[in-house]
C-alpha cells in the first residue's frame, strides 16, 4: 500500500517566504467555479503528518487551530492536468479553483465519515484509476465519524490531489480516532485505510462558544499589518478595516485564507478597527467591531509565527465595549472523558503528582515525527501541566501539535494551551511534534510532568 505522507514543510516555509510578493502582485480572487457541496459528498482521502513551518496554508500554526483534527482540500480541480498553476488562481482560470476556494473555505468544518475499503491499488499515481485491480467493499469501519477543521491545502501533481474534486487530505495523528458506537476505531492505521473513500459536508463549528481571535503573523509590523482571525462560528470570507473615516476590504495574504493585510486607523498608526464576514458573506455578530493594537512584545516587527492580539469591541449588540481573553476554544476530539475538563478551581499541585508516559515514533531517517500520551494516575485533578524530557542524541523539536514547545539543548519542554489543560485522575492527553536527527534516534527514558517523574508505559 502507498500512502500519501507529507509534513510540508517547505512548502509553508516558501508560502511565507513569497507571502509579501503575492500580496503586492495579486488580488484575493474571489473564486467563480468550484465543485458543488451543497449536499455531502465522495470522494478519496489520503494523511498527511502535520502542517508546515511556520503556517498551515489557512496562514495558522498549528499550535492555534481550534481542533487537533484537521483537513486540506484541493487547490485545483484540473482532471489530467498536473501542472502548477498561480495562487490565488486569478479568475481568468476560475475553472481550475477547486475546494480550497483560493483559500475561502479556511476555518470552516466538515464533517466525515468513512467510507468503502478499497482492496486493490488506490495510490493516486497521475493518470490512472482509484483502486485499480480491486474494488470498494464495506466493513465494519464503515459509518465511523469525526469533524474536523479545514487548515490546509493540497495541490500536489497527482491524481489525488488533481483528479478528485472531493478528496480530502486528512490529519494522520486524528485516523484512528474517528467514532463508531461511541468510541474511536483505533487501528484503521496501519492496516485498514487504503486511502479509503470518505462521505463528508461543511458543518457549523461545533459547541462554538466565545468570540474570534486575532493574532499578528511573523514579520507584521507598523507597515505591514498582516493578521489572522480564528475561531470563528462559520467560517471567513473577508475582513473589513477602518482608515481614513471609511471601511476598506482587507486583502488576503496571498490564499491563506484566514490571514488578511489591514491598516490602521489612522496613516503609520499602530490601531487597528475591523469587522469580519463569514462564508455568507454576512457580518459576524451583527456588524460588531474588533480594536486592537500592534502587541508590544512585537516590537518593531513580529518574530513569533503568531502573537496574540488582545481588542476590545463595539457594536453589534453589545451594551459596552469588552476586554476579550482568549477565547475559549472547543476542539473536536474523540468523546473520551480523558480529556473533559475538569470543573474545580483547585492549584495544581507541585507534589504528589503521579503520571505515566508513552512515546512512539514514525522514523523515516533522518527525520521523525512523536507522539507522546501522558495518564494521571494520582487522585488530584491537574488544571495546568508542563512536561520535561531530554533527548539522548542530537535530535530536535521542529513543529509540534497540542502543546507549547521549546527546547534548550537536550532539554525539551512541552505546557499545555488554553483548552487542554485540565486533566482529571485517570485522564490522558496526546501530544506530538515533528523532528530531525543525525546518526541515531534514542527515544528519551525519563520525563517530569509538573516537576514529578512519570513512570514509563
Amino acid at each position: 500500500m502507498i500512502d500519501r505522507v507529507l509534513s510540508r514543510p517547505l512548502r509553508g516555509l516558501l508560502v511565507f517566504l513569497c507571502v509579501a510578493a503575492l500580496v503586492a502582485a495579486g488580488t484575493a480572487w474571489r473564486a467563480y467555479a468550484v465543485p458543488d457541496t451543497s449536499a455531502p459528498v465522495t470522494g478519496n482521502s489520503t494523511y498527511f503528518d502535520a502542517l508546515g513551518s511556520p503556517y498551515g496554508g489557512c496562514g495558522l500554526p498549528q499550535a492555534q487551530l481550534d481542533s487537533p483534527h484537521f483537513v486540506a482540500l484541493n487547490v485545483y480541480n484540473t482532471p489530467g492536468d498536473y501542472a502548477f498553476y498561480p495562487r490565488p488562481i486569478p479568475p481568468a482560470q476560475a475553472a481550475r479553483i477547486g475546494l480550497w476556494d483560493n483559500g475561502r473555505n479556511c476555518g470552516r468544518f466538515v464533517r466525515v465519515s468513512i467510507g468503502d475499503f478499497c482492496t486493490g491499488v488506490n495510490d493516486g499515481a497521475a493518470g490512472q484509476a482509484f483502486c485499480r485491480n480491486g474494488s470498494w467493499v464495506s466493513d465494519a469501519y464503515n459509518g465511523a465519524t469525526l469533524t474536523m477543521i479545514v487548515a490546509d491545502s493540497c495541490g500536489d501533481p497527482n491524481g489525488w490531489c488533481r483528479d478528485d474534486p472531493y478528496h480530502l487530505d486528512l490529519a494522520k495523528n486524528s485516523i484512528n480516532q474517528f467514532v463508531r458506537n461511541g468510541a474511536p476505531v483505533g487501528d484503521l492505521l496501519p492496516n485498514h485505510y487504503n486511502n479509503r473513500r470518505v462521505t463528508w459536508s461543511f458543518v457549523p463549528a461545533p459547541d462554538y462558544t466565545g468570540d474570534i481571535r486575532i493574532g499578528f503573523m511573523q514579520g507584521a509590523q507598523r507597515y505591514w499589518p498582516a493578521i489572522a482571525v480564528s475561531h470563528l462560528a462559520n467560517g471567513i470570507h473577508g475582513v473589513e478595516y477602518f482608515a481614513g473615516g471609511t471601511w476598506q476590504p482587507a486583502q488576503m495574504n496571498s490564499d491563506m485564507g484566514q490571514s488578511f493585510i489591514i491598516a490602521p486607523l489612522v496613516t503609520a498608526g499602530t490601531d487597528y478597527r475591523i469587522r469580519v464576514r463569514d462564508v455568507t458573506d454576512a457580518l459576524i455578530n451583527g456588524g460588531r467591531e474588533y480594536s486592537f493594537s500592534l502587541p508590544t512584545s512585537c516590537g518593531t516587527q513580529c518574530s513569533a509565527a503568531y502573537t496574540a492580539a488582545t481588542y476590545t469591541t463595539s457594536g453589534g449588540g453589545t451594551a459596552s465595549p469588552t476586554v476579550t481573553v482568549t477565547p475559549t476554544v472547543t476542539p473536536t476530539v474523540s468523546p473520551t472523558p480523558t480529556l473533559t475538563p475538569t470543573p474545580t478551581a483547585t492549584p495544581t499541585p507541585t507534589t504528589g503528582a503521579q503520571c505515566r508516559v508513552t512515546y512512539a515514533a514514525n522514523d523515516w531517517g533522518g527525520g521523525f515525527s512523536a507522539t507522546l500520551t501522558f495518564t494521571n494516575t494520582g487522585t488530584i485533578p491537574i488544571n495546568s501541566w508542563t512536561l520535561r524530557f531530554a533527548f539522548p542524541g542530537n535530535q530536535r523539536v521542529g513543529q509540534g501539535w497540542s502543546a507549547t514547545w521549546s527546547q534548550s539543548g537536550a532539554q525539551v519542554t512541552a505546557t499545555n494551551l488554553s483548552w487542554n489543560g485540565s486533566l482529571p485522575p485517570g485522564g490522558s492527553l496526546q501530544i506530538g511534534f515533528n523532528g530531525t536527527y543525525t546518526g541515531t534516534n534514542a527515544r528519551p527514558t525519563s520525563y517530569t510532568l509538573n516537576g514529578v517523574a512519570c513512570a514509563l508505559a
